[in-house]
C-alpha cells in the first residue's frame, strides 16, 4: 500500500517532529510494525478515494491515538526514570520501546 499523493495533508504529526526525515520516519514505523507485529493498517486509515491506499494524515483510526499515548508514556518513562545524564533531549531515550511491553503482539503482553 502507498500514500496517495491527492491526499492532503501529506502528514499530521502530533507527536513526532514536523521536520522529521523520511529515514527516520520509516525507521520508527517499521519498528512499530514489528514491536507490535502488525502492518501499517493497523494504525492508518484506509484512504476515501482509493481504497488499495492509506492515508497517512487521517486521526480515523482510534489505533493512531492510542499509538501517540504510548509514545508519549515511553518517552515520559525514559526521560523520568533512564535520564542520568540529564540531556537536554531525553525524547531520544530508548530505553523503553514498544517491543518492551508488546514483543510482537497486537496487546501488551503481562
Amino acid at each position: 500500500m502507498s500514500f496517495s499523493s491527492t491526499q492532503q495533508p501529506k502528514h499530521n504529526f502530533k507527536i513526532l517532529p514536523q521536520d522529521i526525515t523520511h529515514d527516520s520516519l520509516m525507521g520508527i514505523m517499521h519498528g512499530f510494525n514489528k514491536a507490535l507485529g502488525v502492518k501499517c493498517g493497523f494504525c492508518h486509515a484506509r484512504s476515501d478515494v482509493d481504497s488499495s491506499k492509506l492515508n497517512f494524515a487521517s486521526d480515523a483510526k482510534k489505533e493512531k491515538g492510542f499509538a501517540r499515548e504510548m509514545m508519549k508514556m515511553a518517552a515520559g518513562i525514559n526521560s523520568t526514570y533512564f535520564n542520568w545524564d540529564h540531556s537536554a533531549r531525553p525524547d531520544t531515550i530508548r530505553m523503553i520501546t514498544c517491543i518492551t511491553c508488546h514483543r510482537g503482539n497486537e496487546k501488551p503482553i503481562r
